[in-house]
């Protein structure tokens, strides 16, 4: 399956680069039903939500695959998840 290469194309949550079957059911269960609205989103509190809605800490490599999706959304380019590994490193330093 081939993955959007512009948010515009955009027309279910697997076409975003990045997002499989795993990371579309989270963004269902968090609520979301359209892929656009990603764009409105912030993946920290994204993921934060989805560890309290399902009573799990999840991998923190999920942040960065929220990252990259939002990201994604708000008109930036198709990068790997692993690119915001460093940005969701320092930001939770900072606590």
């Amino acid at each position: 399956m081939a993955k959007a290469r512009h948010a515009s194309e955009v027309r279910r949550f697997t076409d975003i680069p990045n997002v499989g079957p795993a990371t579309a059911g989270d963004f269902e269960r968090l609520g979301l039903r359209a892929p656009a609205e990603l764009a409105r989103c912030d993946g920290f509190a994204l993921y934060h939500r989805l560890c309290e809605i399902t009573g799990v800490r999840h991998d923190p490599c999920v942040i960065d695959v929220f990252l990259a999706a939002v990201d994604f959304m708000q008109g930036a380019p198709a990068r790997p998840w692993w690119h915001y590994t460093p940005q969701r490193k320092a930001a939770l330093e900072r606590g």
